[in-house]
């Protein structure tokens, strides 16, 4: 497979933004932007080998784009981000997605419905948020 392979997005409108994510405790996981009200995020997650999926807002709501076994377009916006972050390879070999060469990572995922894992994903992007307001001390050296 391609490291720069994308996940054929070509043919989805445009996706929602996705402000944080991370491959970590086991899933790729972040906060996703809603593509309908300003204030509302979701935290969105697709766990490494059984491919759970898992996605609610800031407010605790299940996502109602997500089905028991379809990605919603918050879940879609994740997996598109992280192979643009981190490339479809390292993605793949994380969430042990076995695909034919050429194909989109989506085609992979064999996704059942996952726990929530909310608060670990919002914990951590307001950890993320705090190192990026950090101030710079002191003078780099070289």
């Amino acid at each position: 497979m391609d490291d720069e392979q994308t996940n054929s997005n070509a043919e989805l409108p445009e996706l929602p933004d996705v402000p944080f994510l991370e491959l970590s405790e086991g899933r790729l996981q972040g906060v996703v932007s809603s593509e309908s009200q300003a204030e509302r995020v979701y935290a969105s997650s697709i766990s490494a080998g059984d491919h759970g999926l898992s996605c609610c807002s800031n407010d605790d709501l299940r996502c109602g784009g997500l089905g028991e076994s379809q990605a919603c377009r918050h879940i879609e916006a994740l997996l598109a981000q992280a192979i643009r972050e981190f490339g479809a390879q390292r993605v793949a070999r994380y969430l042990k997605i076995d695909i034919a060469e050429g194909a989109a990572l989506s085609n992979g995922l064999h996704p059942i419905s996952a726990p929530s894992h909310a608060p670990e994903i919002f914990r951590s992007f307001l950890r993320h948020m705090t190192y990026l307001q950090m101030p710079v001390t002191g003078t780099p050296t070289v």
